[in-house]
């Protein structure tokens, strides 16, 4: 078992505190008093204490302080992902989805719900392989989409700040498959019906792993920007009736 540096050092300094009270007693003996050398002897034996105590807290700090920058920084990435490319993907995807009237009134998040909400629907989807009828899709306007924000996937995928979220990073994979899967083919208008289902199979694999992040991401706006909620509410990719603007 590994032990963390915090441990071995708070172990070093507690030995330290009971080394210089030891020869504190070995010297002075165990009488009190308010000479010198007992006042340099208990300030010696404080300080290590002193140390750990505010090593622990400092750090402990620091590290809510940088994880808190982190998270704030990798939902900005997301939330740039979303507005360029993934509500523009999960809307043609979900207009494609024979089954969606069974998922959309989940998919309809509203201020009013709370985590509980959020990782029912989670749960849900987890549990769901999402369907897409690849004829209600019109692939050359997909793959113009998709060649259209190459470089922005690419500089996504290059971006440092999301080697963190492991499950967004496999979603951009995806995505960056799909890409390349349309952009492979010369005539994408005629194509067999083999080659189409395997299509079919890749864009239910961005479809899939897109909604729940989806989900995840709007939970994130919702506690910590109520404004941006509010906007993504109204446009939310699932509702057939979304619209940005506020009619009552």
């Amino acid at each position: 078992m590994r032990v963390k540096w915090e441990t071995k050092l708070g172990i070093a300094l507690l030995c330290s505190t009971a080394l210089i009270y030891g020869l504190k007693y070995m010297i002075i003996g165990d009488e009190g008093g308010s000479n010198t050398l007992t006042y340099i002897f208990n300030a010696l034996g404080f300080l290590p204490v002193n140390v750990l105590l505010v090593t622990l807290i400092l750090n402990q700090m620091l590290a809510v302080r940088s994880k808190r920058e982190r998270l704030q920084k990798m939902n900005m990435v997301i939330g740039l992902f979303f507005s360029e490319v993934g509500s523009t993907l999960l809307k043609q995807f979900s207009d494609a989805d024979p089954h969606l009237d069974q998922l959309r009134g989940e998919l309809l998040i509203r201020d009013s719900w709370t985590d509980t909400e959020f990782d029912q629907i989670k749960d849900h989807l987890q549990g769901t392989e999402q369907t897409v009828m690849i004829q209600r899709i019109d692939l050359q306007d997909l793959r113009s989409f998709l060649n259209q924000h190459r470089d922005f996937l690419l500089r996504l995928l290059e971006n440092p700040v999301l080697l963190e979220h492991a499950t967004f990073t496999e979603t951009l994979r995806a995505v960056f498959h799909l890409s390349e899967e349309l952009e492979s083919r010369d005539d994408i208008t005629s194509l067999p019906e083999t080659d189409r289902a395997h299509l079919a199979v890749d864009i239910r694999r961005v479809y899939d792993m897109l909604t729940p992040e989806w989900v995840e991401y709007m939970r994130y706006l919702k506690l910590h920007y109520p404004y941006l909620f509010s906007l993504a509410m109204r446009k939310n990719p699932f509702d057939e009736n979304a619209s940005p603007v506020i009619a009552n």
